[in-house]
């Protein structure tokens, strides 16, 4: 089995500069690493939880679209908070809208920051190409 490096358009410049790729498949494994609420063409910042969670959520499904895979193909969820008590209802209401069922384990960490000071939310999964399918 060969390792495949996904980079979706727009994200070439971090495999570039901080060397890694926005997610690696093996098989039908797919790991895929911490998206965050950043508008991958802008560069924006997301304003408040809910816009980050949005954002971080867009641009993971924009990767494991590039890897051939889904959102329903999610099996494992861990997302990683600033302020984990605070924002969790907030969080919960964006993840339903794109994990609507079938939900996969998650573990959310509060942590003390993030990559830069304004992010909220990272989110990382493990997914598992066509397991979503019914």
């Amino acid at each position: 089995m060969k390792r495949l490096m996904i980079n979706p358009p727009h994200t070439e410049e971090l495999y570039d500069r901080l060397h890694f790729s926005q997610a690696t498949r093996v098989g039908d494994l797919i790991w895929v690493s911490g998206q965050v609420g950043v508008d991958r063409i802008t560069q924006a910042v997301g304003n408040g939880m809910e816009a980050q969670a949005r954002l971080a959520f867009d641009n993971l499904k924009s990767v494991l679209e590039a890897a051939d895979a889904s959102m329903a193909d999610i099996v494992e969820l861990m997302t990683f908070h600033t302020d984990l008590r605070g924002d969790i209802q907030e969080f919960i209401k964006v993840k339903d809208e794109f994990i609507s069922d079938r939900y996969p384990s998650w573990t959310g960490i509060g942590v003390s920051q993030l990559a830069r000071p304004e992010f909220l939310i990272e989110i990382r999964v493990v997914a598992v190409a066509g397991s979503g399918a019914d």
